[in-house]
C-alpha cells in the first residue's frame, strides 16, 4: 500500500477551490448556468443536464437531515478510533443531498427533518464539512 490515506479527500486543481473554501470556514457547492440546479459532490459538469457551464457557488451551510446511522464499530484506522459518530445524509437547503457526519448531537435527539448547520472539522491537513443541530 502506498502512502496515500483512503480516509482523506484527494485535493486536485479541480476541487482546490472547494477545500479552500472549507479551510476557511465555508462551503461551498456547483451551480449549472444551464438548468439552474445546484449539486454536490463536485463535479466539472451538471449531473442534472449534462451541461458544462457550472460555476462554484457559496452554500449557506444550512441542512435537514434526511437519514443517518450510527455507527457503534468500525475496524478500519482511524474511524475506530471515533466510534460512535453518526454518518448522515443532510439535505441542504440549496437542493442537493450531501454524505456527511453530523456532530454534537445525542444519539437519542436525532430527527429525520432536525435543522443542522455545516461546522468543519480538521482531518490532518484538509478541513472537512460536518453538520450540527442549528439553534
Amino acid at each position: 500500500m502506498s502512502g496515500a490515506r483512503f480516509d482523506l479527500p484527494e485535493v486536485d486543481a479541480f476541487t482546490r477551490p472547494y477545500w479552500d473554501a472549507a479551510a476557511e470556514g465555508r462551503l461551498l457547492v456547483r451551480r449549472c448556468g444551464g438548468c439552474g440546479h445546484a449539486h454536490h459532490y463536485p463535479r466539472e459538469f451538471c449531473p442534472h443536464c449534462w451541461s458544462e457551464d457550472v460555476r462554484w457557488e457559496p452554500a449557506s451551510g444550512r441542512a435537514t437531515l434526511y437519514t443517518w446511522s450510527v455507527v457503534h464499530r468500525n475496524d478500519l484506522p482511524p474511524f475506530g478510533e471515533r466510534v460512535p459518530y453518526v454518518a448522515a445524509v443532510v439535505d441542504l437547503v440549496e437542493g442537493p443531498r450531501m454524505m456527511t457526519e453530523v456532530v454534537e448531537c445525542a444519539e437519542g435527539a436525532l430527527r429525520a427533518g432536525m435543522e443542522l448547520g455545516v461546522t468543519f472539522r480538521c482531518a490532518v491537513d484538509v478541513w472537512v464539512p460536518v453538520f450540527r443541530p442549528r439553534g
